[in-house]
């Protein structure tokens, strides 16, 4: 498994042709003070397969807060196709529409994926305290 690309936004959407439509890409949040929520976010992750990936694929996703101690957890399949000669690699995209989550601290927040035997942190967020805000 190969992460292509993972990223969090307002929204996101699915095309037709397998193109992915991205609205309001962020990599920080500011907020009045801690635990913060964020009412809705998206986090969009395109992973490519080997051949020998095929099948059924169970993935975890875990939020890990500053202290790399998880704070959620999406947990998921997804089907590999055997790819054809003269075709692409297989690939999955996810397109996961977050809501309410609580950020307990200020720092750097990572999304972890695992899948097919390989972890890998994908998608950090900066939370911020701005008192500004309150």
């Amino acid at each position: 498994m190969k992460v292509l690309y993972a990223l969090l936004c307002e929204d996101a959407t699915m095309r037709p042709d397998g193109r992915v439509d991205l609205h309001g890409v962020f990599h920080h949040l500011f907020a009045p003070g801690f635990p913060a929520q964020q009412d809705r976010m998206t986090l969009v992750v395109a992973m490519e397969w080997n051949a020998e990936e095929a099948g059924r694929v169970d993935f975890k996703i875990d939020l890990l807060d500053p202290a790399n101690a998880p704070v959620g957890t999406i947990n998921g399949h997804t089907e590999v196709g055997t790819p054809r000669p003269m075709e692409p690699p297989q690939q999955t995209r996810l397109v996961m529409g977050l809501d309410n989550v609580v950020f307990p601290a200020e720092g750097t927040y990572q999304f972890e994926l695992s899948a097919a035997g390989n972890k890998e942190r994908v998608a950090l967020l900066h939370l911020i305290e701005n008192p500004e805000t309150r």
